[in-house]
């Protein structure tokens, strides 16, 4: 005969394990929204500056360059066309750099930009007495041999920029001043 004795389930292992009391539970919830603020608030920190970009100095020598080919325009009238075509190609340069110094600092989602050590870039004031065309000259090889200097420590974009930047004031230099 059937023996009047129900067999009880082993209980699983889960239940050997202790119970979570309310306070423990409460602590636990608490405990994580405490590290969730805390983490939170670590990500709205001020962001460490970046170091000034390299291509500030080519940036301020093609501002400069640009200033000295519209200035020289007063000694020597005769070259105007040339002078004019230095100074356009000189300031498409330097927003050309300026372009992608901003690129590499990057923009937040919310459009801002992060701290940067590298400054924007003012056009220095005209040279007096205006410079002439040989002082022009002598600055844009300087200018040249600077972006050639600088573009052989870089790759892809940034080296291509300024390899481009170099062989234009060579031009200018040797071809529109000679």
């Amino acid at each position: 005969m059937p023996s009047s004795h129900h067999r009880v389930p082993p209980r699983p292992a889960a239940a050997n394990l202790p119970a979570l009391s309310r306070r423990s539970m409460l602590r636990i919830t608490g405990g994580g929204a405490v590290a969730v603020t805390v983490l939170g608030a670590s990500a709205c920190t001020d962001d460490k500056p970046v170091q000034p970009d390299v291509l500030l100095a080519p940036e301020r020598e093609a501002r400069a360059d640009a200033v000295w080919a519209r200035a020289a325009m007063a000694v020597a009238p005769e070259r105007t066309a040339a002078l004019t075509a230095i100074a356009t190609q000189r300031t498409e340069h330097a927003d050309a750099l300026r372009a992608e110094i901003d690129r590499a600092i990057g923009v937040y989602g919310d459009g801002t930009k992060p701290k940067s050590n590298t400054p924007p870039v003012t056009p220095p004031a005209a040279p007096v007495p205006p410079p002439t065309v040989a002082a022009l000259r002598e600055q844009l090889t300087r200018s040249q041999r600077s972006a050639a200097d600088l573009s052989v420590g870089r790759s892809g974009f940034r080296a291509g920029l300024l390899a481009s930047i170099s062989a234009s004031c060579a031009t200018h230099a040797g071809v529109l001043l000679a």
